[in-house]
C-alpha cells in the first residue's frame, strides 16, 4: 500500500510516514522510499549550496576583474554577492558539516564561476571593457575566509 500511495499522492505518503514514525509503528514503514527521499534531499541541499557559492565566487571574480565596469553593473554584483554570501552562511550554519564540503568542491565552484564570470562578460554592451579570458584566474585567488567575509568584495573599493 505504502508503496503505491508514494507512486500515486507524495504528499500523502509523506504525512502518513510522519504519522506511521510518531505512533511508533516501524513495520508499516515504507523504508526504501523514505531512504531514498532523505539521500535526494542531500544531494539537493549540498546542490543549492554549490550553486550559491559558485554565483558568490563569479560575481567577486567580476567585481575584481571588470573594477573598471559602470557602477550600474558593479552595483549589481555587490547585491549579488551579498546575497549568495547570506546563503551560504546560512547553510554553514545549519549545517555545520557543511565546512568540510566546502573545501572538497571549491575548486569546482571556482572553474564553473570562472565560465560563468567570462559568458557575463562577453554580453557587456554599451563601450564596456570586455575582458580577455586570459584576465580570469585559472585558480580561486580567494581564501575561503573572504568568501564567507561579509565585508569582502574583491575589489579596492
Amino acid at each position: 500500500m505504502n508503496n503505491q500511495l508514494y507512486e500515486q499522492d507524495f504528499n500523502l505518503w509523506r504525512e502518513s510516514i510522519i504519522e506511521q514514525i510518531k505512533q511508533h509503528r516501524f513495520n508499516d514503514i515504507d523504508w526504501e522510499h523514505l531512504l531514498l527521499e532523505l539521500e535526494d534531499m542531500g544531494k539537493s541541499d549540498k546542490r543549492s549550496f554549490m550553486s550559491n557559492l559558485t554565483i558568490l565566487i563569479a560575481h567577486l571574480i567580476n567585481l575584481t576583474v571588470q573594477s573598471d565596469a559602470p557602477e550600474m553593473m558593479k552595483g549589481s554584483w555587490y547585491s549579488s554577492v551579498t546575497e549568495h554570501r547570506f546563503r551560504v552562511n546560512k547553510d554553514l550554519e545549519e549545517n555545520p558539516s557543511f565546512k568540510n564540503y566546502i573545501t572538497e568542491i571549491l575548486s569546482k565552484s571556482y572553474a564553473d564561476a570562472r565560465k560563468l564570470a567570462i559568458k557575463e562578460s562577453k554580453k557587456a554592451k554599451l563601450g564596456v571593457r570586455k575582458p580577455r579570458d586570459a584576465e580570469y584566474p585559472l585558480d580561486c585567488p580567494f581564501l575561503i575566509e573572504q568568501l564567507l567575509n561579509e565585508d569582502f568584495y574583491g575589489d579596492s573599493d
